[in-house]
Formats: structure tokens, sequence, C-alpha cells
């Protein structure tokens, strides 16, 4: 299983943190459309990504309260007609998050800069465990330190269930 480092954060604009991305040379990936179905699964989180016309099934199991969001996954590309439909068929849906994700790398860290429906802006890190995880930490660290991120707003679920709460 792949494992990360993780931090979300709600902002009311990207534009500060654009023109900081582009000052650390960090590398624009593109735009993705994403529509993320989430599925019942009580080992963790379970959700259909489909993104620019591709189709990945993806688990988590990760503590969502802990102080730091270290989060195990793995990916499962699936092809055909109606996956999503398909799944549905079988799996009880929670709910569908839409996002647009503008993509940067930094190192080994994605940023996303995520517009949510219903939600607004965000800006998540995903630092991927290469080696260890001190040198997540401090790749990490470094990243919201250039990006200038007050850690202490940090939201620590998933956008399910921010949507989830809504209901």
């Amino acid at each position: 299983m792949a494992k990360n480092l993780e931090l979300k954060i709600k902002i009311n604009s990207f534009n500060k943190v654009t023109q900081l991305l582009n000052n650390c040379n960090a590398k624009y990936n593109g735009l993705l459309n994403q529509r993320d179905v989430y599925f019942e699964w009580e080992k963790g989180l379970l959700k259909l990504r489909i993104q620019n016309g591709k189709n990945q099934l993806i688990k988590y199991i990760r503590e969502e309260n802990s102080s730091d969001r270290f989060s195990n996954y793995e990916l499962l590309d699936l092809e055909g007609n109606n996956v999503e439909e398909y799944l549905s068929d079988i799996l009880p849906v929670e709910t569908v998050v839409e996002k647009k994700r503008e993509l940067y790398i930094y190192k080994n860290t994605r940023i996303h800069l995520d517009t949510v429906d219903r939600l607004g802006n965000f800006l998540e890190l995903e630092t991927v465990v290469v080696s260890d995880e001190q040198d997540v930490q401090a790749e990490f660290n470094e990243t919201a330190e250039l990006l200038q991120l007050d850690l202490s707003n940090q939201i620590r679920c998933s956008y399910r269930d921010i949507i989830l709460e809504k209901l």
C-alpha cells in the first residue's frame, strides 16, 4: 500500500498561493475535472474517481482525527462502459463530490487547488512517503512554509464528511 501525509485548508482565493507556487518553481500539471463517488465501506474510505474520462477505484485507510494525517491508499484503474453505474448497483453510494482541481507538483508533494461544488475553495497537500516518515515530514513542513500556510486551520476530514454533515 502507498502512503502519504495530507493536509486540507479552506481558503478564499487561490491568487496568493498560485503566486507562491510560481515563485518556488512548482510544476503545474493542469486542470482535473473530478467526480468522486463514495461508497459505504466500514474499514475506511472507498471511492470511484472519474477524472477527465478515466475511472479509478481508490481505497483509503487513515486515522481522521490524528495530529498528522498519514494515509495508506491503493489505486485500481478500471475500464469499461458505465463503471459508476456498475459499482453503484452492487455498493451503496454515500455521497458524490464534484470538483475542479488545479494540480501542482513540488518535489514529492502534490498540491491541489480545489474548487468543490457546494463547499468552496480548498488547498490540499499530499506528500508521498518515498523513504521514511521523517523525510516526508520535513518536505511537508517545507512546502507548508513556502506556501505560508497556517497549519492550525487544518480540516481533518474528507470532502465526503463535510458534505454528509451538511445533509
